[in-house]
């Protein structure tokens, strides 16, 4: 198991999906920053997700999407030009006694470019050098990168991640196939949410992702339904409101 508990919270990017005000805080925090972070910390989680992208000179950067403001592509821009928080400097700032779910966003350069400069290449050092002192889960939505991983980072958690139409069924076999430890849902691809109203109950694909040996991680449930999901067995849940999640839980 993954998890100390279950459902475990994590936040998503940090505190949330950047619209929250931390207590004591001014202003909401951007998300996948430092501040965004700590405040998750601060409200009592022990996990984050964080999102990773590469650069043009090979630097690991926290972004969600392959773009910065202005619609210029990170992956062709160098890290100081990007104004973003480096992978690195994230690491050694949060304690280590919060965990961290590194969600790999790789790069369609990665099909081209030489094997030492594509995102799982870059990413691995960096991973066997904090996984030696703090927790982490590594998803991704790129089969090909958790491959890669699993040979090189026997120790650390792997997670396939899945998005809207991509539903269980399909999800659950493609994770145990892969020998990986989790399978990261989000909640338009599972039973409550999923339009298919053909789908086997959402308590019936975790129990089955179970038995493969698999945790279940629902991303970015609604407050209002988390205990949906904590009452179908779900290991874990990625949140955008870290507050809100947590009352409605409690």
């Amino acid at each position: 198991m993954i998890f100390e508990k279950s459902p475990t919270v994590i936040g998503h990017r940090g505190y949330g999906a950047g619209r929250l005000t931390p207590p004591g805080a001014a202003s909401p925090v951007a998300e996948n920053t430092l501040e965004s972070l700590l405040a998750a910390a601060a409200a009592g989680l022990s996990w984050v997700e964080i999102d990773v992208t590469r650069t043009a000179d090979d630097h690991l950067v926290l972004r969600h999407d392959p773009t910065v403001e202005g619609g210029d592509h990170i992956v062709d821009m160098p890290a100081d030009a990007s104004g973003l928080p480096l992978l690195t400097e994230i690491f050694e700032a949060l304690p280590a006694d919060v965990a961290i779910d590194v969600d790999v966003k790789t790069v369609l350069e990665d099909a081209v470019d030489a094997p030492s400069r594509r995102t799982g290449a870059l990413l691995l050092p960096v991973l066997k050098r904090e996984a030696r002192r703090r927790r982490l889960l590594v998803t991704s939505f790129d089969p090909a990168l958790l491959v890669f991983l699993r040979g090189e980072l026997p120790d650390v958690p792997l997670g396939l991640l899945t998005w809207l139409r991509f539903p269980m069924w399909h999800a659950v076999p493609a994770a145990a196939g892969l020998d990986l430890q989790a399978i990261a849902v989000h909640t338009g691809s599972c039973g409550f949410e999923h339009p298919d109203s053909r789908l086997r109950p959402l308590e019936h694909c975790v129990d089955v992702a179970h038995q493969a040996g698999l945790d279940v991680i629902a991303w970015c449930p609604a407050a209002d339904r988390a205990p949906d999901y904590a009452c179908a067995g779900v290991d874990a849940m990625v949140v955008n409101d870290v507050p809100g999640v947590l009352s409605t839980l409690a």
